[in-house]
């Protein structure tokens, strides 16, 4: 029996090695959400030096990109070998420390590599073997490295949030998870809608409300989706947000001038809506699920 036949006979297997590999690709999402948008930051200095200095020649900086430097201890500066970077495990016998300095590593990393594993053995549970659940996985795991920026810096950059609308469109070519129609419907009004509620507050507060990002990644969303889940995913986005962010000011005393990212919230409604989608339309819609 080959490979493609144990896993397509076999959920359990795929469901597996789908999430095995989400534990890797987790890995590789935290090295995208720490060094994406300090590139970004390095390319915006770099194009208004050109504009400032037109003439001079700007100085070779280091290479710096998803791949170069390789990963480094931010205590000692020591490399982090591949018995170090094995996902959750190397963490856990590390003890979350550094090998040579003790440095305290976060446990944001390997939570981030297991909630990515975890997406990954869902879809595969949720769409079963095939191309569908390959999809899922790559929209689950952008949602997640989108969701984790935007909460760090305010940013949901657009070498991700604008690829991700295309593929989705091209998913729906072939009708992997809507119409091609609904899907061009959805990525239009994922984009309108915000873009319209972001003008409305504006005019009437003086204030910006939300950024371009978000328009963006509803759009995004609209194109996997398709129109008719968007109700539901900006529903249950403005609803978590809005608990989220009582709580954030009643509990934590968050500064009410300062904003709230609202990506998170639209990346993890836009993930259920994805899994999920018929139940929570039906019960948001007051029906029950199907």
């Amino acid at each position: 029996m080959t490979l493609f036949e144990l896993l397509a006979g076999s959920p359990a297997a795929f469901i597996l090695l789908l999430g095995a590999f989400g534990l890797m690709v987790g890995s590789f999402v935290n090295v995208v959400v720490h060094r994406l948008p300090v590139m970004m930051e390095r390319e915006w200095h770099r194009d208004c030096m050109a504009l400032l200095h037109p003439a001079d020649t700007l100085p070779q900086a280091e290479r710096f990109n998803l791949a170069v430097p390789r990963s480094r201890c931010p205590g000692c500066g020591g490399r982090i070998g591949a018995l170090d970077n094995i996902p959750i495990l190397s963490w856990l016998m590390l003890r979350g420390r550094c090998r040579r300095c003790g440095t305290r590593i976060a446990a944001r990393y390997p939570i981030v590599e297991a909630v990515a594993g975890a997406m990954g053995a869902v879809v595969a549970w949720r769409f079963g073997f095939g191309a569908q659940a390959l999809l899922a996985a790559c929209l689950s795991w952008s949602l997640l490295a989108l969701a984790l920026i935007d909460y760090d810096t305010m940013l949901l950059p657009d070498s991700i949030t604008l690829p991700l609308l295309w593929l989705g469109l091209l998913a729906n070519l072939f009708g992997s998870f809507t119409p091609l129609q609904t899907a061009v419907l959805g990525a239009v009004a994922g984009y309108l809608v915000l873009w319209l509620i972001y003008w409305v507050f504006k005019l009437t507060t003086g204030k910006e409300g939300m950024g371009y990002g978000d328009f963006k990644l509803l759009a995004a969303l609209g194109a996997w989706l398709g129109w008719p889940l968007l109700p539901s995913v900006i529903l249950a986005a403005a609803g978590v947000g809005t608990v989220v962010g009582l709580f954030m000011i009643a509990v934590r005393r968050h500064d009410r001038t300062k904003p709230i990212p609202f990506g998170p919230y639209l990346a993890a409604a836009g993930w259920l809506c994805l899994v999920w989608g018929d139940f929570l339309a039906g019960m948001l819609a007051g029906r029950g699920g199907v």
